[in-house]
């Protein structure tokens, strides 16, 4: 509850206590009555692994291998990236530091 919300109940008095007493209350009786559900099998699980998995939109190979050699590229101009400025950034320091 924030601040907004308190000062909102001040003005509306005790009325606005009873009534939020009596939401949560209710809230609370409806989770109690809802039945527990059932858990599911393992065989009924993997089941529906297996049909979700049919619905997958699976790439092609020549769309595999295209986004395998993006993100090769992609991840050694990265690596040189941050070791070109790792490498500059500590020789500067060292520079500072030096004299």
């Amino acid at each position: 509850m924030n601040r907004e919300q308190k000062r909102m109940m001040q003005r509306q008095g005790a009325g606005a206590e009873a009534s939020v007493a009596q939401r949560r209350t209710s809230a609370a009786t409806q989770r109690r009555n809802q039945p527990k559900k059932q858990r599911t099998g393992i065989r009924q699980f993997f089941r529906e692994v297996r049909e979700e998995m049919r619905q997958v939109s699976w790439p092609t190979r020549a769309e595999l291998i295209n986004y395998t050699g993006i993100t090769l590229f992609v991840l050694v101009l990265m690596t040189t990236l941050i070791f070109g400025l790792n490498f500059g950034f500590s020789k500067f320091v060292l520079f500072l530091f030096q004299k």
